[in-house]
């Protein structure tokens, strides 16, 4: 396992890349990105590291601005930054002498940035791999209500508080300019959502819209399954690994 560190404009986004166990020289690699106040080594997180190494692949687990050991004020955090972090660790990616295949993993806001990216980046990925991805952080921005705290989305303020933690009022700002579904329509190689039909935090009718817009996507839903897959991991896993053996 190698630990280190990304620059992104001006930013150091703090990095692990781990090889798989019989690396011959050349192999795909997965970028895999956690979720709104998340982190890598969030069992989900390192859970799908270890399934890629296992089936063959590179992992390169990547904590955002402001999130982790990444610099950045978690409070000064954006999608438009995410974004940005994620089109210079995609860069970084291609430039690796080993990579055959490149592959994007992301988690709840991660998963929502993993959308972004392929529909960004269509021609660089071989499959996308959204987790519990979290879309209803669009329609928040545009509708004023972020879990539970309302807000006017016409008259953003310059900070709110979301209980554990203040969001800049620039988050909802750059995400009311988001549009995810020219994003979707945009990106035309395999799709793979997992989303838990207990999530507490993102309903799963985003990953079924999801699901149906894009030309070749596959939804697996994890019965009694919360947004992080705590009570049913290994099934999420499980279907993580299913999926990349199908693609790989």
């Amino acid at each position: 396992m190698k630990e280190f560190y990304i620059n992104s404009d001006g930013i150091r986004l703090h990095a692990k890349l781990e090889m798989p166990e019989n690396f011959t020289g050349k192999c795909p690699l997965a970028i895999i990105i956690h979720g709104l106040t998340g982190h890598m080594e969030e069992l989900h997180i390192a859970g799908v590291a270890k399934v890629m190494n296992e089936v063959g692949i590179a992992a390169l687990r990547v904590e955002m601005y402001g999130h982790g050991k990444s610099e950045g004020k978690f409070e000064e955090h954006t999608l438009l930054k995410w974004i940005n972090n994620a089109l210079d660790v995609v860069d970084y990616a291609k430039k690796l002498d080993f990579v055959t295949d490149l592959y994007v993993c992301g988690h709840s806001q991660g998963g929502l940035l993993t959308m972004i990216i392929g529909g960004l980046r269509n021609d660089d990925f071989k499959a996308i791999i959204p987790m519990s991805p979290a879309v209803v952080i669009l329609d928040a921005a545009k509708k004023g209500m972020f879990f539970g705290v309302k807000f006017d989305p016409d008259h953003i303020p310059d900070k709110l508080d979301a209980g554990l933690y203040w969001i800049n009022g620039n988050y909802f700002r750059t995400a009311q300019m988001i549009n995810i579904n020219e994003l979707i329509d945009k990106y035309t190689g395999p799709v793979f959502i997992v989303h838990g039909d207990r999530d507490e935090a993102v309903p799963l009718q985003y990953a079924i819209d999801a699901q149906k817009r894009y030309r070749n996507c596959r939804l697996d839903i994890i019965p009694g399954d919360d947004h992080c897959f705590t009570r049913h991991l290994d099934q999420m896993l499980e279907a993580v690994r299913s999926f990349m053996l199908s693609v790989k």
